[in-house]
């Protein structure tokens, strides 16, 4: 006799299952974090192998040279952090003293404002040189133990280039009896691959003219501030905010309160102009997440993975939605409500996307296109 649980049951199940899953993810999160960055980046700079492939190249020198590209791209983020974390342990000190004064003519006039000794005390203890730019050391910390894990995401990254090849050919053999799965893996490729090479651009692009903004306005540490600019783009909805934080604390210290509302003015038109109005245009609906989802899903893998999580919390929810919903017809439901966009009836097969399949297939020629500043958005999928 078929007897089912009653739905009470059923849902504390589901919930114990849910938090033991995300406690050992959270445990193994050194390893879950650099592993997706690996498959970010390899997803990334799939178009130079298609078109490679196309060239006729032997596949053992088309993973080789995608393993470099993915290579170059890890060794050009790293010297700037490793540079701008240098540059950030010089600055510190110097505003040590001055950042102290400052706590202490705050606390006199709270104290003129009849504040208890030991609410000032406690707001004097927590401000110091080192929490001023906390939460940019914090970012540049998360990146540097990257540098530690990076034997590890180099070694990854290098077996998957070399799997990318018979991972497709074995994908599209699935795709006749799991087309839903396949069709899934191929939308969250190209969300991915949007998404990275869009907020890389719009990134380089927000970071140059901050930084020479703020080194015309005589920000110290314009390099520093320029480097966490582009880091934040990765960061959705709060990447400005956090960006912003430092070099205004900083130019308070260094120019006054005139300087330090001079620079938010600064960021607050140049990332309201690019990261508001035109970025989005490029990033178009390949992304596929309303604006609530994303900010969830930047907390959650935040809290789960930290500050790595946070730098690649739309990838993940991109690859969640794939394996959760995109992939299973019957939770297909769930798609507008994550997505924001009118349901569709049939997930995109190859015929619908011109080819495109994603990180998958090297045979495809309509699936190079990554969008950038200068190509329109890709639409319809």
């Amino acid at each position: 006799m078929n007897q089912q649980l009653p739905r009470v049951a059923l849902v504390l199940l589901v919930a114990a299952s849910l938090t033991i899953t995300l406690a050992g993810a959270r445990a193994i999160s050194d390893i879950i974090g650099p592993t997706v960055l690996a498959l970010v980046l390899t997803i990334t700079v799939h178009p130079v192998r298609r078109r490679l492939v196309r060239r006729g190249l032997p596949e053992w020198l088309v993973s080789l040279v995608t393993v470099i590209s993915v290579y170059l791209l890890l060794l050009g983020v790293t010297l700037a952090v490793l540079y701008s974390i240098g540059r950030l342990a010089a600055l510190i000190p110097q505003y040590t003293e001055d950042l102290n004064q400052y706590v202490a003519d705050l606390g006199a006039w709270l104290e003129d404002l009849g504040l208890g000794s030991d609410q000032i005390q406690a707001m004097a203890d927590a401000l110091d040189a080192g929490s001023l730019v906390g939460v940019a050391t914090e970012i540049f910390g998360a990146a540097l133990g990257l540098v530690s894990n990076l034997f590890f995401i180099v070694t990854v990254a290098l077996f998957m280039a070399f799997d990318t090849g018979s991972l497709g050919r074995g994908l599209e053999r699935l795709r006749a009896q799991k087309p839903d799965l396949v069709s899934a893996l191929d939308s969250f490729a190209r969300g991915t691959r949007t998404y990275m090479g869009v907020s890389a651009g719009f990134g380089f692009i927000v970071a140059v003219i901050d930084g020479v903004v703020l080194y015309l306005m005589g920000v110290p540490g314009a390099f520093v501030w320029a480097v966490l600019a582009f880091v934040t783009n990765f960061i959705p909805n709060i990447g400005f905010v956090i960006g912003v934080i430092p070099p205004a604390a900083i130019a308070l210290l260094e120019g006054g309160p005139s300087l330090m509302l001079a620079v938010i003015a600064v960021y607050c038109v140049i990332n309201f102009v690019i990261q508001s109005i035109i970025q989005p245009r490029y990033v178009g609906d390949a992304v596929g997440l309303t604006p609530t989802i994303t900010m969830l899903s930047l907390v959650f893998w935040a809290w789960l993975l930290g500050a790595l999580g946070a730098l690649l919390a739309v990838p993940l929810s991109l690859l969640v939605r794939a394996l959760l919903i995109e992939a299973d017809p019957d939770a297909r439901w769930a798609l507008p409500l994550v997505s924001g966009r009118p349901p569709v009836d049939d997930p995109p097969t190859p015929e619908d996307t011109g080819g495109d399949t994603g990180a998958i297939d090297d045979s495809g020629a309509a699936g190079d296109t990554v969008a950038t500043p200068g190509d329109p958005a890709p639409q319809g999928h």
